[in-house]
């Protein structure tokens, strides 16, 4: 990896967006999830720009530094119409691409639906198509990984997730990626949620989610296309031992993942943050989506 990776800021939807940014070439839009930043993405970032790529990875709204939105909605619509601004004032065309883990896979389904004509293909990491989640999603095993949701969206979520120097964010960490060395990859975690407001803005996206009474306000039609199918070609990635959403999610995801040209894969000895622990698997598999 050679490429040259810069940091900068640019405003999109409102919001002031940091960035980190290499090579020149079709967009390729990577989006982060929680507990994490666009950090995470340096790996990936130079591998696509040598691909011949202009890689971004922006801190999402209200994750320093980018700025927090001033009404304070972080709705899934919210999300998805920043990253179609973001394709928009970076230059994007038909052929960019977006890739999403976590949060920002959420987000990559929703962009991907609500304008298809923006992004040529779609790779997903460790979050399965909308239409898996209510079954899913209410299988007891599954609502036992996912107790920390209710943590985040309480009223006690930033003091909980602030005490004892972030202890709450580092043991999500280890559960969600068992046996994986987080120490790296957690300071710059815990250098962005240092910064006033920006662990208390990451906690309410799981408020809005969770709240059937959250108004998505003017991104309405954006946020009901968070609960769609996107129609590109679609790489899903999934780590064997993922602590956060179960592995047993994978069959499932085939089903959906229908689209000619889309592909499942379950990344040995990954857990949740697989894009952090398998890079030479993860972007190999990137890579070879993208170039097919």
């Amino acid at each position: 990896m050679s490429e040259e990776i810069t940091q900068r800021k640019i405003d999109a939807n409102g919001i002031s967006f940091a960035l980190l940014e290499a090579g020149e070439g079709p967009l390729a839009l990577c989006l982060h999830g929680f507990p994490d930043t666009a950090e995470s993405w340096r790996p990936l970032l130079g591998d696509l720009a040598a691909a011949g790529y202009h890689a971004v990875a922006p801190f999402l709204r209200g994750y320093a530094p980018s700025g927090a939105p001033a009404d304070g909605n972080v709705t899934v619509g919210a999300l998805v119409a920043d990253a179609c601004a973001l394709h928009e004032a970076l230059g994007g065309d038909g052929r960019a691409v977006i890739i999403g883990h976590d949060w920002g896979a959420g987000t990559a389904y929703g962009a991907a639906a609500f304008a298809p004509g923006r992004w040529s293909k779609l790779v997903i990491l460790a979050v399965p198509p909308p239409a898996v989640g209510v079954p899913f999603m209410g299988s007891y095993d599954q609502l036992k990984r996912s107790w920390y949701m209710n943590v985040c969206a309480s009223p006690y979520a930033e003091a909980i997730a602030s005490a004892n120097e972030f202890q709450f964010i580092d043991r999500l960490w280890r559960d969600w990626s068992p046996g994986f060395d987080s120490t790296k990859a957690l300071q710059a975690v815990h250098d962005c949620f240092s910064v006033p407001g920006s662990l208390a803005t990451a906690l309410s996206y799981y408020r809005a989610a969770l709240d059937p009474s959250a108004d998505p306000g003017e991104y309405a039609a954006a946020h009901a296309a968070g609960a769609s199918l996107a129609p590109q070609p679609t790489l899903y990635l999934h780590g064997e031992n993922d602590g956060c959403l179960g592995a047993e999610v994978v069959p499932a995801a085939r089903e959906y993942l229908t689209v000619q040209g889309s592909r499942v894969q379950v990344v040995d000895g990954a857990g949740h943050f697989l894009h952090v622990e398998r890079p030479d698997v993860v972007n190999r598999a990137i890579l070879d989506h993208l170039a097919g």
